[in-house]
């Protein structure tokens, strides 16, 4: 999975400064093996975390067999992948990329349509979701989502206040006129590892 970015260079001695990609907390520690893509002539796909600090912009990471400026220079922009199972996630940490298209599904109203977008706040991130009530806002908290599940749809508990319980007849409604902005068919679930 995709775990971090290449921003640039640090210093002298191969060290990068990295920042996690959107949705993740900084999750890289020595002794982790990474692939650094994409993949360039003369410089191994993969490494070996062998430091890590912390820095204003990410972190600042040195990896195996890069120990020059100018092999740092080369894995600018490069992507930092590594295994699902080698990285210790919360229950609510995935990348953005894995949730979009997404359906969301609570025992009260149902099917609430696939997340569009995800908004970054101070508190915690709101995902956009669009479908059967229009446009719901649902905020990523311990409260209403208690695990993101690889595939499939992703359970939430949604607090009063969120949808009207008046709009349950209308969405029904039009979930069986077929009017629903986008079919839940299951596809784009899961998207990428």
């Amino acid at each position: 999975m995709n775990i971090a970015r290449v921003v640039r260079p640090h210093g002298r001695a191969g060290e990068v400064i990295v920042r996690p990609v959107r949705g993740l907390p900084f999750c890289i520690e020595p002794g982790l093996q990474v692939a650094l893509t994409p993949p360039a002539l003369g410089r191994d796909r993969f490494c070996r975390v062998e430091a890590v600090a912390d820095d204003p912009q990410g972190g600042r990471v040195r990896f195996s067999g890069i120990d020059t400026i100018d092999a740092a220079e080369a894995v600018r922009d490069c992507y930092v992948l590594a295994r699902r199972d080698d990285v210790e996630l919360g229950a609510l940490d995935a990348p953005w990329e894995e949730l979009l298209g997404r359906h969301l599904a609570d025992a009260r109203f149902g099917d609430l349509g696939a997340i569009v977008q995800v908004i970054e706040t101070p508190a915690n991130d709101v995902w956009q979701v669009e479908g059967a009530f229009g446009e719901v806002l649902v905020p990523v908290i311990d409260q209403v989502v208690r695990e993101i599940p690889e595939t499939g749809d992703i359970p939430v508990r949604i607090m009063d206040g969120l949808i009207d319980p008046a709009l349950l007849p209308r969405a029904s409604e039009q979930l069986a006129d077929g009017q629903e902005t986008a079919a839940h068919t299951g596809e784009g679930e899961g998207a990428c590892s």
